[in-house]
């Protein structure tokens, strides 16, 4: 969330960010709304010290009908508080939910635009291989290993969920454990996150946890979300806590499930594991000042550049343009990974992400840390070490070889303890 009074001083701004991201919320609307909270709160105060007189008069000695005009001047004053009282509630309910639907503001270099296309390429690594046969993609290599049973899944659980088989149980804890090995040693504190959290948390930290347009199973009767990212759970970790300056930057690396109900998320490219209900992934999440956020951010990216590196997979990185940016982030940078199996020419696709949102899921929660004597919204930083379906994908298309057999990379065989799955037969 902006600051409403960061709102009020700058509203050209604003207006014109909500614009370039394009997002339906109106900031001129939280203005008005704005002040009148504040003429609400200064009336409300004015008639509780016209109340507290009231009460003082009626302590001392007086003639009867001067007391009884006491009574009845604070049975009015009583009346009129409440009503006053219930406006503001009104009012600060409608304040609060038109603040929410602002987006964060916008990194001044990132790229303006409306979706993908407008996304600017930073850097390449790596070359995608000319592979000399005919390419299949990760679906087709699973399913002739017998790696994945979306078939079994869809009866058992409904469609987009799938079972891992055989080797490809062993990929996922070893594409897990290179991750948490390699946060650890960067000073992340690991955890394994809760997969549900409070409404009031995925709220704070920018998901919708309800309506049709929401990305979030509900656990109905609870008030409880099934998390789509361990963002939501290690950002709500400090929730409604002052930080200590020196412990900052804190950095916490969460393994979670993911579950995603992908409303409206169709296409050419979302057959296989690349968009399903059920995941599993270990993201990164950074509290910092805001003087380190910057540098916080391009911490992160390097590091998932140095996973997918490991992994041998050629990857490009893009700066996400204003208008597919979602609303808590000020910058996001994705890391998209060359996938073979799409189409006839192969073609890039998301792995990872790692987003500066600021203080705008700070606000939400209630996250501070003490700066000379007052306190301060921490910056929130958040990016994928490894999302493990998507990483699967690459790792098929990549490392397959003609006889339909799957290579394994040094770095991650090192985990799963075989450098090859075979083609049986």
């Amino acid at each position: 969330m902006l600051d409403l009074k960061f709102i009020r001083e700058n509203i050209e701004l604003v207006e014109q960010n909500t614009q370039l991201r394009k997002v339906d919320a109106d900031p001129h609307r939280v203005v008005e709304l704005y002040d009148s909270r504040n003429q609400l709160l200064q009336k409300s105060e004015a008639l509780r010290r016209r109340r507290n007189e009231n009460a003082g008069a009626m302590k001392q000695k007086l003639p009867q009908d001067a007391r009884q005009s006491l009574i009845e001047e604070g049975k009015r004053l009583k009346e009129e508080l409440a009503g006053l009282e219930g406006e503001l509630a009104r009012v600060e309910e409608e304040l609060n939910r038109e603040a929410a639907r602002l987006p964060n503001l916008s990194h001044p270099d990132a790229p303006v635009g409306d979706g993908e296309g407008d996304n600017r390429e930073l850097k390449r690594w790596g070359t995608p291989a000319a592979l000399p046969f005919p390419v299949k993609d990760h679906l087709e290599l699973a399913l002739s290993l017998d790696l994945v049973d979306f078939e079994t899944a869809a009866r058992v659980s409904g469609p987009k969920f799938y079972y891992l088989r055989n080797e490809a149980v062993l990929l996922e804890i070893a594409l897990t454990r290179l991750a948490l090995d390699m946060l650890q040693r960067e000073g992340f504190t690991l955890t394994i996150t809760p997969d549900i959290a409070r409404e009031e948390i995925v709220e704070g930290i920018g998901f919708n946890p309800r309506g049709e347009e929401s990305n979030i199973y509900t656990v109905e009767g609870t008030g409880a979300c099934l998390v789509g990212t361990a963002e939501i759970t290690l950002g709500g970790y400090f929730a409604g806590q002052i930080l200590n300056r020196e412990d900052l930057p804190i950095r916490m690396a969460g393994l979670s499930h993911c579950f995603r109900r992908e409303a409206g998320a169709a296409g050419q490219y979302s057959k296989g594991l690349y968009r399903v209900h059920q995941f599993s992934k270990v993201e990164m999440f950074v509290f910092c000042r805001p003087d380190q956020s910057e540098a916080m951010h391009a911490a992160l990216l390097e590091l998932e550049e140095r996973f997918f590196q490991a992994l041998e997979i050629p990857y490009r990185v893009v700066d996400t343009c204003t208008g597919e940016l979602g609303g808590p982030a000020y910058r996001k940078f994705d890391l998209e990974a060359w996938m073979p199996g799409r189409g006839d020419a192969g073609d890039w696709g998301e792995v990872t992400s790692a987003s500066n949102c600021t203080d705008y899921q700070a606000r939400r929660l209630g996250i501070r840390y003490k700066e000379e004597g007052r306190s301060v919204f921490v910056h929130m930083l958040n990016g994928t070490a490894v999302a493990i379906s998507r990483a699967l994908i690459a790792l098929l298309e990549n490392h397959q070889r003609q006889d339909g057999s799957i290579d394994i990379p040094e770095a991650l065989a090192a985990y799963t303890g075989f450098r090859r799955i075979p083609r049986e037969g």
